[in-house]
């Protein structure tokens, strides 16, 4: 088990050194921000004191390492345009987007595992076409459509749901719903394909002839047998809400990290732009290393056979 862990572990400081070193170079490509941050008559001399003043007159090798350097300390600068840490800046920010995911990643398991069991115990019948045409029709919907459909519909019409903002639980449904639809879909298909996998075993076979119900077929065996890949997805899904909450936030305008990007993408505020982008990465490689770890735990072949 020790080896598994340090093997995984190593491939996940691999991962996080090679988008540190991306997102450096990457947000460099962008410009310079020193064309926003002053008026138009500036001068030269004025344009030159703004880059040293943000560091941007070393050589580029110079503010890798230094960057390298802060990202040790966990040193993020601070903003071009806002003149604030940037952890404070994030940190306003997160509660927002955690409770975004959080909602959307409730909606998708919610509704997608039963769904997704459905459609594997009526494979066959017209309710599992019925469903898996829902379900086609969930995954086929752009993220930023469906918001504005939704706004259209219970915002504007119905008046049933606030359009836009934060700090009900009423103002968490429609970006939830938005945000959760591609990934309920995800999770029904797999569930689907893992069920309909562990019905044509042998252990399900002597179990409905020894007279085992359907629900404790389920229960005891079925799902936690299907855990394996609907664990992998769920890493692969944290990533896919973390990416799909910048167009939400914009739609809805939810001030989260999301929205924050946006905005500091126009202002050509690279150093908010990284850390956003470091974060989501981090979370990433994260929730991959839980979801290794966890399987592992679920299915201890899973343990032996890696290297």
């Amino acid at each position: 088990m020790l080896r598994f862990l340090l093997h995984r572990g190593g491939q996940a400081l691999i991962a996080a050194f090679g988008v540190v070193t991306l997102v450096f170079f990457i947000q460099r490509l962008t410009g310079d921000p020193t064309a926003l941050l002053l008026p138009e008559t500036a001068t030269q001399a004025d344009i030159e004191a703004m880059r040293a003043t943000l560091g941007l007159d070393r050589a580029l090798w110079v503010q890798y390492v230094d960057f390298l350097g802060d990202m040790l300390t966990f040193d993020l600068g601070r903003s071009f345009v806002q003149n604030a840490p940037v952890w404070t800046i994030i940190a306003s920010r997160i509660p927002q987007t955690l409770q975004l995911a959080g909602g959307a990643l409730a909606v998708a398991l919610l509704i997608g595992l039963p769904l997704g069991l459905v459609m594997a115990l009526t494979r066959g019948k017209a309710i599992s076409r019925w469903i898996m045409g829902l379900v086609l029709a969930c995954q086929s919907m752009p993220t930023f459509w469906s918001g504005i459909m939704m706004i259209l519909v219970f915002g504007v019409w119905l008046r049933w749901l606030p359009s836009s903002g934060t700090g009900t639980l009423a103002h968490l449904i429609m970006p939830s719903i938005a945000l959760g639809l591609l990934s309920l879909a995800t999770y029904a298909r797999i569930t689907r394909a893992a069920v309909v996998d562990e019905l044509g075993k042998d252990y399900v076979r002597s179990a409905r002839a020894r007279g085992v119900g359907t629900g404790r077929l389920v229960s005891k065996h079925l799902m936690r047998n299907s855990l394996i890949p609907i664990i992998s997805i769920t890493a692969l899904e944290i990533s896919q809400l973390l990416a799909g909450a910048v167009i939400v936030e914009t739609v809805f305008a939810w001030p989260g990290l999301g929205l924050l990007t946006v905005q500091s993408i126009a202002a050509r505020d690279f150093v908010i732009v990284q850390a956003v982008v470091l974060l989501g990465a981090f979370v990433t490689i994260f929730a991959n290393l839980a979801a290794d770890i966890l399987y592992s735990v679920v299915d201890p072949r899973v343990r032996l056979g890696g290297k």
